[in-house]
């Protein structure tokens, strides 16, 4: 409410929440639906643009001279927050597999939980000392273009560890595919199997 009032008239301002939650509902519908159509771990790189793109409207946000540029800034920030949370666990599910998806999750959450809490104190001291949040914008960009960066070679350094393990447990098997999803239910991380799937193999 603070930054609107380089506006003028903030009686309008209940329109940004709008368009944001509005925008990442739809985010969350559309990129669950081009999730699905993405193989494998290359759905981390969805993540990686949605990161790169909410760290640059972040700080486009000091830019807005009107008040529609700054609606045009949320809506792409809602995109962005809709298809990280819809992707989250998908890509948790495709990197640990399925029987330690919700612990991975469970830490990304708590990871989280660190920079939303600290976050809002610290912006509030930046305006403080520069008299504006412009500065504290500036900044809130850079965490998700610096952990797009660090995703965006993920899906290398995967494939690289499946290959390494492949190579261990079959020397004949091709070192750069991806495990299928049978070998990710047959094979747990942890060496357990899902609720109710039966490995008829097993017994012979």
């Amino acid at each position: 409410a603070k930054h609107l009032e380089r506006f003028g008239d903030t009686k309008w301002e209940w329109v940004l929440l709008v368009c944001i939650g509005a925008s990442s509902g739809a985010g969350r519908l559309l990129f669950g639906k081009v999730g699905d159509l993405i193989p494998g771990v290359r759905k981390i790189y969805l993540q990686v643009a949605s990161f790169m793109v909410l760290g640059l409207m972040s700080m486009m946000i000091p830019q807005c001279r009107v008040f529609e540029g700054l609606v045009v800034v949320l809506v792409f920030m809602g995109l962005c927050d809709g298809c990280f949370i819809t992707i989250m666990a998908p890509i948790a599910f495709e990197l640990v597999g399925p029987m330690q998806a919700s612990q991975a999750i469970g830490y990304m959450l708590g990871l989280m939980a660190v920079p939303m809490t600290a976050g809002p104190p610290i912006a509030g001291l930046l305006h403080d000392y520069f008299g504006n949040y412009h500065v504290a914008f500036y900044l809130a960009g850079v965490p998700p273009m610096v952990g797009g960066i660090v995703l965006f070679f993920v899906p290398m350094a995967y494939r690289r560890l499946q290959g390494r393990q492949g190579e261990a447990a079959d020397p004949g098997s091709n070192p750069g595919a991806e495990p299928g999803a049978d070998h990710m239910l047959k094979n747990c991380s942890n060496g357990d199997m899902l609720p109710g799937y039966t490995d008829m193999e097993a017994d012979i």
